[in-house]
């Protein structure tokens, strides 16, 4: 069993770079090319959802989220080099950090939808004029 298959289960990826098949991905180019592929879409969805939620919010809350949201990928950009921080300089590297970057943006993406959709008259949810 690839290692792919332990830290993952099976992916949804279509292909990545240079045709990597992520599911069985037995190199450590190829766990890097996947888990940058896994990053970039994790980061595809967040940036779909900000933007929509922040559509609905009038200026002030928009200005809110943006410093909100800055401050976050500093927090996320940080937290993941330090995670990643043990392997400076090893192959496997890129390979950790991509995996934290992907996990703390999938993460900010639930954040996000759960304030987009929250209930109706809950006061602390910021929600704009949907």
């Amino acid at each position: 069993m690839s290692i792919a298959k332990l830290i993952y289960p099976p992916l949804t990826i279509s292909v990545a770079a240079f045709a990597q098949d992520c599911n069985n991905a037995q190199t450590q180019t190829e766990l890097n090319i996947c888990t940058d592929t896994l990053y970039k879409n994790a980061d595809k969805e967040l940036n779909n959802i900000y933007s929509s939620y922040r559509a609905t919010l009038d200026k002030t809350q928009k200005e809110a989220l943006k410093n909100a949201q800055t401050a976050w990928i500093k927090y996320r950009d940080l937290s993941c080099a330090f995670e990643a921080s043990s392997l400076a300089g090893d192959s496997a590297y890129a390979m950790v950090l991509n995996q934290c970057l992907a996990k703390k943006t999938k993460d900010r993406t639930e954040e996000i939808k759960e304030l987009f959709f929250c209930e109706e008259g809950n006061i602390a949810c910021p929600n704009g004029e949907k």
